[in-house]
């Protein structure tokens, strides 16, 4: 049974699920190197405009395997490349959806804060549980989480393993959206069909602008902006974009 598995509920969308019900979607390598070997595969797929990434209704994903890497050593921990299977996630330059049901602990926690937008259940739980069993975040919640939420809120998960609700974790910044358990997926594919109406261009801009300015200063950031929005004029879909808004038709964006 596929640890991982791929979806393509409609023609610009693509579905990710993890599959390891039995271990509460625990992320081990071969879980790792499968989803890392899908969103390069989708990365590269002009026809897909947005991805979603999901668990089970009853988890998203409980951490990092435990059993898989209790007795490594660090040169072994190095050799798992773990580093590279969370770059081809956050270089993805499609949106990425993350659909939140249940618990999202650990690298689970961390896989959600590679995405975009993240949708989460009523009864969803986050954390940052890492310190709890003798060790640190190690896929980027030490960066990502105060980014998202600012160091003093940031500091309290990490060092506490503190798990939070999701009407707490909206509150923070943390997540984009809270919906009843059972809307989850549905309400992030919904989102994800409108973003996938929206001009390809422009959306991958905007993931790039907003990525890449986040590490640099306002003034640099504002010319990165700049850049980008001038750039789209050349694009087909801003001329039909336009067009179509002085004609009062919807649009119809192709990405060109």
């Amino acid at each position: 049974m596929a640890v991982v598995l791929l979806e393509r509920p409609s023609k610009h969308i693509a579905l990710i699920r993890l599959n390891r019900p039995e271990a509460k979607n625990a992320l081990n390598t071969e879980l790792r190197a499968l989803l890392s070997q899908y969103f390069l595969e989708l990365n590269n797929e002009p026809a897909i405009r947005c991805i979603v990434i999901t668990g089970n209704a009853e988890v998203f994903a409980a951490g990092a395997d435990l059993k898989e890497i209790v007795d490594s050593t660090s040169i072994e921990m190095m050799q798992r490349r773990v580093l590279y299977f969370w770059k081809t996630i956050s270089g993805c330059s499609k949106p990425i959806i993350a659909a939140v049901n249940g618990v999202a602990l650990g690298g689970g926690c961390e896989l959600a804060l590679n995405a975009d937008i993240i949708v989460a259940g009523e009864s969803a739980k986050f954390g940052q549980t890492e310190v709890n069993v003798g060790v640190m975040p190690g896929g980027g919640a030490t960066q990502r989480l105060v980014r998202a939420i600012g160091k003093y809120r940031a500091m309290k998960m990490l060092m506490t393993g503190e798990v939070i609700r999701a009407p707490e974790a909206l509150s923070m910044g943390l997540i984009s959206e809270v919906v009843p358990d059972t809307e989850v997926l549905s309400s992030a594919l919904n989102l994800a069909e409108k973003i996938a109406q929206m001009p390809p261009l422009a959306i991958m801009q905007i993931k790039e602008v907003v990525l890449a300015g986040a590490d640099v200063s306002l003034d640099t950031g504002l010319m990165l902006e700049r850049k980008a929005f001038e750039i789209l004029f050349s694009s087909r879909d801003q001329k039909e974009g336009m067009n179509a808004f002085i004609e009062k038709r919807k649009p119809h964006f192709t990405g060109e």
